[in-house]
């Protein structure tokens, strides 16, 4: 089995990486064992996982592993060193197997080494080791690596280029094949080689940027014979100009791998035996690889000489990065699962070995009982024979006969045939007072076994050899057992000192049994407590990376009526799904609430008209007012909708709206206070075929009737009078206090976390709705767009107007208020010119005249030459320089600023009229009814139909999809959390949440290996649940804080940490729990 890179392999892997990874940043680098580091590259929309097996591969996955608990010190020096810097370049050194990775135009530089222990250098752009993940000493023909020595590639193979495939070259290759083969047949070791391994592993080394599986495939290619002589090739003309030709075909190979961005790939594999397949596991539908092939080799082209083999099956790939992942992928899940199943095997082991304890001790019981009662019953049966043995040993010992006499005597009257002496088994136990008797069992043993079968199980903690001693004391000569007898008592008190030892093991017997169970569980627990600890050290099977889908990026679900909401996580994406997804039909959302989300309604693009139902606009209201700070002050607000073509980014003359502020005209109408409850839950991808059994679990295509909720009036599109005045119109938008204190009755309550008041019937104008932050307004703040005569600000001044600006809104309020043009404030002209010196005439003192007309005389003949140089010798020339050059900055510094407001006030101009183009665009879209959709959204508006939240019995199950919706909305889902505000972090809540559902499968009865009863957990789901990673999923939860209340379910037993788990109860068995 391949495990390792060739030269070629490392040529085609970088040219593949050099196309798919340069321009990416470096997001981050884990390592998940000492020698196999993760480099995660992303830039927007588009992410990379990079794999390096140092000394083994290096490629792209498409799989996730799960990383170390903590950074390796070389981990930590190359994120302080890497981390955020942009990938320039990949290339290979030369024809070695090392691939250079370069950060920042060269600043710093990755390499990596697929030979020998391989290695991961860091270098500066000087080639200066910083940092090396394996030291190097110095050996043979080896320079040493350590940090602060230089990295060299002068000695790389081919670093300067490789050299033209020549004849002459030919020959002093074949040359030197044959020198070192006569040197290595004068060796006393000789090394036996294939046939045609000597001509091929001697041109592998001579001519080194071709691999042997590469020259072979060239031969086939050629119908060149490996097995020819290299001297043969020598004397033979023909002969090396074939070989010649068969060579270059190689390399011609080589540069048609690497003509285009990707390569193709083929994996040989083999047929597994019978016996090792490992069965297919239902519902992984294709992503899974085959498990009825052992994958052997992969190559970058198709060699001839494995092609031709008839026991590899050979598969292809689009990309040579596929092929090596799926190679190494497959092998490694391979490896996990039987390390799984190993772990779980030898669980099941101690599990029996601890049964087949108790039950061996239970039987030792057993055979005790049996035994005595027996006993007693050969010695009823013959009490005249053991009442004669206790006589005459009784005599003989009461006559004063030595103990050793008696034994003798017995032995000679045995052989006598004495039929006393005959039953009396040596050697005596007189120091115990007992004598060994050889007894016959009773003929009828019936009432023994009515007896026996009487008797009951138990189990105790005796010796677990009770069984064998007993089974060696029972010990039958010619079907007679051997019985201690007491020489002091008679046979009946014989017996019955037997059935009384009968009794006591009778006593422990059930007293045993009572506690096996108990034994049995608590060892069942103990062990199922060492696999969970062991299963929790290794690794989880390999599971493919989910791609999301388009929506996903923002805060998302599926309303009971099967229409798909969107909510924005921050003013950027509030500023997307205005431009790209709000389309005529759709309906906008939004709650006057501080981080109050825009929410969009996606209507059917086939009925735009159709109105919303009034459930799906009650949940997306309460999407945008949970996502708000209502949530954190726990006071139930009401939202309000509008249709799209009553929001636009156009903004009256002079004005400016910021990243995801927009203008709403016309009527807003309110919704019913929200409840703040949330719901997590977890929703499934079927197949294609899977999916047309759900074709009612979306509403969607179904017709809405109409009336069910009235529209908006359509002359509320536009209702603000054209001969109001900018000012008028700016204080029908503003949300100061005073003018709600104006409102009429009519309108809803005020609130303290409503940043204004408002009606949704009678209220007409425009209004401003902005949800960045007071932060993010101080950056987006803008210059309005002014006349060309108008005056400008300084810099400073506009810092000082903003700072000063009217403060009369609600505290929690986050809407922008544009400032009045009519009061704007302009400075005199002579602010925007650069400061002069003021040139005043002032009145010449007392005096100074008649000095200054001598002066004059003085100089009268001096030239300017003259003057500096004199000004140069007493110094009085610096003064007026320093003051000329501190003049010169300042009028420099004077125009940048000058040039940096004339860039920043083209930029705004810029937006806006892109922003007036778009709106132009934007509404004659909505006029005509024409719909845009981006590829993306083509592609994966298929997927809404494929996901589910309670999968029927059969289903395919591709995918598990984590959300976070109001609480009304989740009624479908099989797996559910109710959430309310609360204190608890929502990562350590959707992190107990994952635990909850993980445990709660591995409760007896939870599981149904069928899959066919809905109210129970089934195995694909667990499994795509156990792969779940918290940190993928916290984001899906708008609140910051929260507390876990209970997992739903249709019979309501799902609460209180999973109830009705043991016997399945409960809407997905009850999974979840009850936060304490």
């Amino acid at each position: 089995m391949k495990q390792r890179f060739s030269s070629l392999d490392v040529k085609v892997i970088a040219h593949e990486l050099s196309a798919s990874l340069v321009s990416l940043r470096l997001y981050n680098i884990y390592d998940l064992s000492s020698k196999i580091l993760l480099l995660k590259f992303a830039k927007p929309d588009n992410k990379k996982q990079l794999l390096i097996d140092s000394g083994f591969r290096c490629h792209l996955t498409d799989f996730t592993r799960t990383t170390a608990a903590s950074p390796s010190i070389f981990v930590q020096k190359l994120r302080k060193v890497l981390k955020t810097r942009r990938l320039t370049a990949v290339s290979q050194i030369g024809t070695d197997r090392i691939i250079e990775f370069q950060f920042s135009d060269g600043l710093y530089r990755i390499y990596l080494e697929f030979f020998a222990g391989g290695n991961v250098i860091l270098t500066d752009n000087e080639l200066k080791i910083l940092t090396l993940m394996r030291h190097v000493p110095e050996g043979d023909g080896q320079e040493p690596q350590r940090p602060g020595l230089v990295y060299s590639l002068e000695n790389r193979q081919n670093y300067g280029g490789v050299p033209p495939l020549t004849k002459d070259r030919l020959r002093e290759s074949l040359q030197t094949i044959i020198e070192k083969n006569a040197v290595s047949a004068g060796t006393a070791k000789k090394i036996k080689k294939k046939p045609g391994d000597e001509l091929r592993k001697g041109l592998a080394i001579t001519i080194n940027e071709l691999p042997p599986i590469l020259l072979d495939h060239a031969m086939k290619v050629a119908s060149f014979s490996s097995n020819t002589q290299p001297a043969a090739i020598l004397e033979d003309e023909a002969l090396l100009n074939h070989l010649l030709q068969s060579l270059q075909g190689g390399r011609n190979l080589v540069e048609d791998i690497t003509s285009s961005e990707t390569c193709k790939g083929f994996i040989f594999a083999k047929t597994r035996p019978r016996a090792d397949r490992l069965p297919d596991e239902p519902g992984k539908g294709d992503q899974q690889p085959s498990k009825s092939l052992l994958y052997e080799d992969f190559h970058p082209f198709l060699p001839r000489q494995l092609a031709e083999d008839p026991t590899y099956t050979v598969l292809e790939f689009d990309s040579f990065g596929k092929t090596v992942d799926e190679f190494f992928s497959s092998i490694e899940g391979q490896k996990l699962e039987s390390r799984l199943t190993e772990r779980e095997a030898a669980a099941r082991r101690k599990l029996d070995a601890a049964k087949a304890d108790q039950e061996k001790r239970i039987e030792g019981l057993k055979a005790v009982q049996t035994l005595n009662v027996r006993k007693a019953n050969a010695i009823e049966a013959n009490v005249e024979r053991v009442q004669e043995a206790i006589d005459a040993v009784n005599g003989l010992i009461s006559q004063g006969m030595d103990w050793e006499d008696i034994g003798k005597l017995i032995d000679r009257e045995r052989r006598l045939n004495n039929p006393v002496a005959s039953i009396i088994s040596l050697p005596l136990k007189l120091h115990e007072n007992t004598i060994t008797v050889l007894l016959g069992e009773a003929v009828d043993e019936e009432e023994e076994d009515d007896y026996e079968a009487y008797e009951t199980d138990s189990d105790d903690d005796l010796d677990s050899g009770l069984g064998e001693s007993v089974t060696s004391s029972m010990k039958e000569q010619n079907g007679q057992l051997s019985i201690d007898i007491n020489l002091g008592i008679s046979p009946w008190s014989n017996a019955r000192e037997y059935y009384e030892e009968r009794k006591v093991a009778a006593v422990k017997e059930m007293k045993t049994k009572q506690q096996s169970d108990m034994a049995l569980k608590s060892a069942g627990q103990k062990i199922e407590a060492e696999l969970r600890k062991g299963l929790k050290q290794e690794k989880p099977v390999l599971q493919p990376i989910r791609r999301q889908m388009w929506f996903e990026k923002f805060s998302w679900f599926l309303s009971t009526d099967g229409y798909l909401v969107l909510g924005g996580k921050d003013a950027q994406q509030n500023e997307l799904l205005y431009r790209r997804y709000l389309k005529k039909g759709d309906v906008y959302i939004h709650a006057d609430l501080h981080g109050a989300p825009s929410v969009i309604i996606k209507n059917n693009p086939s009925t735009p008209d159709a109105p919303i139902p009034p459930s799906t606009l009650s949940q997306a209201g309460s999407l945008s007012v949970c996502s708000s700070s209502a949530w954190d002050s726990k006071a139930a607000m009401s939202a309000w909708w509008v249709t799209a073509d009553q929001v636009s980014k156009s903004a009256p003359t002079g004005e400016f709206l910021p990243t995801g502020s927009f203008m709403v005209r016309g009527k807003k109408n309110f919704l019913p206070a929200s409840q703040l409850i949330m719901g997590f839950a977890l929703m499934f991808k079927v197949s294609e075929e899977s999916k047309a059994r759900h074709v009612r679990h979306r509403l969607y295509d179904t017709p809405v009737k109409t009336g069910t909720l009235p529209e908006a009036p359509a002359s509320s599109t536009n209702t603000t009078h054209p001969n109001a005045t900018p000012t008028q119109e700016n204080e029908a938008e503003s949300d100061s206090d005073e003018d709600g204190a104006n409102e009429e009755d009519s309108k809803p309550r005020e609130n303290p976390l409503q940043s204004f008041r408002g009606n949704g019937e009678d209220e007409e104008g425009s209004d401003i709705i902005d949800e960045a932050g007071p932060s993010e307004q101080m950056d987006q703040l803008a210059i309005a767009d002014e006349p060309t005569d108008s005056k400008t600000f300084e810099e400073d001044e506009d810092a000082e107007q903003d700072e000063q600006a009217p403060d009369d809104n609600d505290v929690v309020k986050e809407a922008y208020t544009i400032p009045e043009s009519s009061n704007s404030q302009s400075l005199p002209s002579a602010l925007k010119q650069p400061s002069q010196p003021n040139k005043k005439v002032q009145q010449t003192k007392r005096g100074q005249r008649a000095k200054a007309k001598k002066i004059a005389a003085k100089y009268k003949d001096q030239d300017e030459e003259d003057r500096a140089a004199i000004e140069a010798l007493i110094g009085s020339a610096a003064g007026r320089q320093r003051a000329e050059a501190e003049a010169k900055a300042k009028a420099e510094r004077e125009a940048a600023l000058e040039a940096a407001r004339e860039r920043r006030r083209a930029m705004h101009q810029r937006q806006q009229r892109e922003t007036a183009e778009h709106e132009e665009v934007r509404k004659l879209m909505l006029d005509e009814g024409i719909e845009t959709l981006d590829p993306d959204e083509v592609a994966n508006l298929s997927p809404l139909d494929a996901l589910v939240g309670a999968p029927l019995p059969g289903d395919e199950i591709l995918e598990v999809v984590a959300l976070c919706a109001p609480y009304a909305a989740l009624g479908r889902c099989k797996y559910k959390v109710k959430l309310q505000p609360g204190a608890q972090k929502k990562g350590k809540a959707v992190k107990e949440i994952l635990e909850a559902w993980k445990a709660a499968s591995n409760k007896k009865g939870v599981v149904d290996e069928k899959s066919t009863d809905k109210e129970r957990m089934w195995p694909r789901e667990v499994e795509l649940i156990k792969a779940i990673k918290p940190e993928d999923v916290i984001n899906a939860v708008p609140m910051k804080s929260l507390k876990v209340m209970s997992s739903g379910g249709a019979s309501g037993n799902g609460g209180g940490g999973g109830g009705g788990g043991g016997q399945g109860k409960g809407k997905g068995g009850g999974k979840g729990g009850k936060k304490k």
